[in-house]
């Protein structure tokens, strides 16, 4: 499986001839058949997912059949309910209530109509609904940009009184000496599963241990460089490379890692569930829904050529943005660490990140997609719109100077950064070619 390199979508190579024609079938099954990748992938136009012959199975046969008039109907009476029921009369509560049904809406609205991902398990359009959550976000990352901080923070608590208090600032560097007592309360921190947890999906998504160790590093490395802006920031040095980095880190990404190994390593062989013949088995199958139609291994391979290196240092990046507008925007914003909307937030970058990152790869490692994907569009644009906010309201909130040190280090960090690639790439080439020219000694 991995020499045939395919996507998660799982075609058979028997069934690329029947499914070359389909112009708007969504499997990745070789480089060399472009009629079975998703539309975005080689044109521009939008096109709706339809059933492949290796989901014409009548027991499940009516989960890929199009039944967009129907949802709609189902919609519109469900608001025809909601018309006709009496009133309430407390305007917040209408107010909550209509949000949430309009997100329902287009979220229906996209899971019908929305262009689909590299991802088909457990259905495209669960995928479909996750890019119309992150369309939802990102209006209202956008509404949120428009608004000055105070009244942000004053909308928040619409969404729950409790909020709109400045929250009280804690630091974990206070007591650094290695003590039972110090050690037990880091341990015992509610973040420390968190992390953990964090790791695991991390390596899920990006697929590679010596990237995500990369990552982990350079996360510490940022705490450091903004624990004058931040108190979270302030932890000890035990907290930071051994609790965080050597066993909470190390611990989630080992085990997702291990996952991907294992996804990489299965045999994929589907059958419909009409041609299994016991109930254990149907059950398994049923189960098996839920995991990948088959595997791609990420080989990132930052050394191997610029674009490579410009492609693991961009996605590095970013993942490192989206970890940092997380502490900036919950103390910005007065949200306390544990709140929902923090939880929620992750969880949507969870689920944003495992077909954004998937369809990032695909552009940049494959030479017959011509677009990057609409996962991995939007959630740029998420990540870039929530810097934006952290610009605009941070102002004159962080008034101690960055120490000289930190300075120093990023100016040399910075500078190896980019004197590598012209060593690597440019001149070590040409000292290759000048030393293979020399003629032999004789």
């Amino acid at each position: 499986m991995a020499d045939q390199h395919i996507a998660e979508d799982g075609h058979q190579p028997h069934l690329k001839s029947r499914q070359a024609s389909s112009a708007s079938s969504i499997s990745f099954a070789s480089e060399s058949s472009l009629g079975d990748k998703p539309e975005w992938f080689t044109k521009d136009t939008s096109v709706q997912y339809q059933k492949t012959s290796a989901e014409v199975d009548p027991a499940v046969g009516f989960f890929y059949t199009p039944r967009t008039l129907t949802i709609l109907g189902v919609m519109l009476l469900s608001l025809v309910y909601v018309a006709m029921t009496p009133e309430l009369d407390d305007t917040m509560t209408n107010v909550k209530i209509g949000v949430v049904a309009s997100i329902g809406v287009f979220c229906v609205f996209g899971m019908l109509q929305f262009r689909d991902s590299l991802l088909l398990r457990p259905h495209p359009a669960l995928w479909r609904v996750v890019l119309s959550l992150g369309v939802v976000y990102q209006l209202f990352l956008v509404f949120l940009l428009f608004q000055n901080k105070h009244d942000a923070r004053r909308f928040f608590t619409y969404l729950d009184p409790s909020l709109g208090i400045p929250l009280p600032e804690k630091s974990y560097g206070d007591a650094c000496e290695l003590t039972y007592d110090n050690v037990v309360s880091q341990v015992f921190d509610e973040f420390v599963l968190a992390h953990a947890l964090g790791w695991f999906c991390k390596a899920l998504i990006l697929r590679d241990y010596t990237f995500c160790w990369i990552l982990s590093v350079m996360f510490e490395v940022m705490e450091y460089s903004l624990s004058h802006q931040l108190n979270n920031f302030d932890e000890c040095w035990w907290d930071h490379w051994i609790l965080d980095v050597l066993i909470c880190n190390w611990l989630g990404m080992y085990l997702g890692v291990k996952t991907c190994e294992y996804f990489e390593m299965k045999q994929y062989s589907w059958q419909g569930l009409a041609e299994i013949p016991t109930l254990r088995g149907k059950m398994k199958r049923t189960m098996a829904q839920f995991t990948p139609k088959s595997w791609t291994k990420f080989e990132w391979d930052m050394t191997k050529s610029f674009k490579s290196y410009c492609t693991v240092l961009f996605i590095l990046t970013m993942f490192l943005i989206c970890e940092l507008n997380a502490f900036y925007l919950k103390t910005l914003l007065w949200i306390p660490p544990a709140h929902s909307i923090n939880v929620i937030r992750i969880l949507l970058y969870f689920m944003f990140g495992i077909p954004g990152v998937r369809e990032a790869y695909q552009y940049f490692h494959d030479v017959n997609c011509k677009r990057i994907g609409p996962q991995a569009w939007l959630l740029i644009g998420v990540i870039a719109t929530e810097v934006l906010i952290v610009c605009k309201f941070g102002q004159g909130e962080f008034p101690n100077p960055a120490p000289k040190e930190v300075i120093y280090f990023w100016v040399v960090f910075l500078s190896l950064l980019t004197a590598f690639p012209i060593y690597q790439f440019y001149l070590l080439p040409k000292l290759q070619e000048k030393s293979k020219g020399k003629p032999k000694a004789q």
